[in-house]
């Protein structure tokens, strides 16, 4: 064997292989069992409490509440099952053996990377084909709290809209199109940055050159005087597909769908950073599986009789829940609009990526 063979034989590739799926998958199931009864017992009572609700409310609600405990809790349960894995094989000498035939500790890690990029792989396909619908059909269902859930009949609500330096704030939009009807409208007219006025309208349609709405009202900050103005005509570059999008759950979207709706809402004037930020983590977020082998490799390697095997299990958790911390802290950094989106997403994942290579290399290569 040479230092450029990846793998030491086909044999031990699938031997460690299977013994890492087989204990990620069976921590997560654990996981999700404990997490999914301590969940329900806090919202059976919420479920229960809507008159008519019984037993299959409750299966609807474990269908759709457990894609998001999975997804949520995966990467974990693959930095778990590496430290056991690892822990196992350096328990038993087998990763002595491994380096004493001249395998490197990166070969050694090979097989458990390589199975890691397929559940990163699966849980993309998990997260954007199933997880985004579970999320968003129980979001609508939580906001009548776990009542019938209404048609939607496509109306939007709390819209705004940039015109130029005037913003557009709709309380309902109704139809798509020039069939497109305003209801409740208020425009904050701006000068150079300054508030100079601000209209209100109960309704307003589509017309040629612009949008007609009315019966309207003017207040002018200048004078402080309101003024009945009639039936005016505004928002005349403003187009009626900028009125399709209000606010938006990233959660609820999936990968494509996410990044169509960014496209619609830089088109409509409106800030997107945090959903950028957002559909980057798409990708950022199953792929931190593949990080966890190389965080949790620290309990692979050290003899295990020296006493030491324990401390170096924990020093492999520690990173890995390091690696979680900084992830949803750049996120939220994200959101603030304090880190660029890219770098919030991907910043924590190259971050320890070159710790672990780093611990890695200064330990054992």
């Amino acid at each position: 064997m040479t230092a450029l063979d990846l793998f030491p034989s086909r044999t031990v590739a699938l031997y460690m292989g299977k013994m890492f799926l087989t204990r990620t998958f069976a921590v997560l199931m654990m996981l999700v069992l404990v997490l999914q009864a301590l969940d329900l017992l806090t919202e059976s009572g919420h479920i229960l409490a809507h008159a008519g609700n019984g037993q299959p409310e409750i299966l609807r609600y474990l269908s759709l509440r457990i894609p998001e405990i999975i997804a949520q809790f995966l990467p974990f349960s693959v930095l778990l099952g590496t430290i056991i894995t690892l822990s196992t094989l350096n328990q038993n000498s087998e990763v002595i053996a491994l380096k004493a035939s001249g395998m490197s500790a990166h070969q050694v890690l090979a097989p458990l990377l390589i199975a890691s990029l397929g559940v990163a792989f699966i849980s993309f396909t998990f997260n954007d084909r199933i997880v985004s619908r579970a999320t968003a059909t129980l979001d609508q269902w939580q906001k009548v709290e776990y009542g019938p859930v209404p048609v939607d009949r496509g109306d939007r609500t709390n819209v705004w809209v940039r015109d130029g330096d005037d913003l557009l704030q709709v309380d309902q939009v109704r139809g798509r199109g020039d069939a497109t009807r305003l209801s409740g409208i208020t425009l904050f007219d701006r000068t150079g940055g300054n508030l100079v006025g601000i209209i209100t309208a109960k309704t307003g349609v589509r017309v040629a050159g612009g949008w007609k709405i009315g019966p309207a009202t003017r207040f002018d900050v200048a004078s402080g005087k309101l003024a009945k103005v009639g039936t005016v005509v505004i928002g005349r570059d403003v187009r009626p597909d900028q009125f399709a999008l209000s606010n938006i759950d990233a959660n609820g979207l999936s990968f494509g769908a996410l990044r169509d709706t960014i496209a619609d809402l830089k088109a409509g004037g409106r800030p997107t950073k945090a959903l950028e930020g957002a559909m980057w983590h798409k990708l950022a977020g199953p792929l931190s599986s593949v990080l966890m082998p190389l965080l949790g490799a620290v309990a692979a390697f050290g003899l295990a009789r020296s006493g030491k095997l324990f401390i170096r299990a924990v020093i492999g958790m520690m990173l890995g829940f390091l690696y979680f911390v900084a992830d949803n802290f750049a996120l939220a950094m994200g959101n603030l609009g304090a880190y660029p989106p890219f770098l919030a997403a991907w910043a924590p994942f190259l971050l320890f990526f070159m710790i672990g290579e780093a611990v890695l290399i200064r330990t054992e290569e």
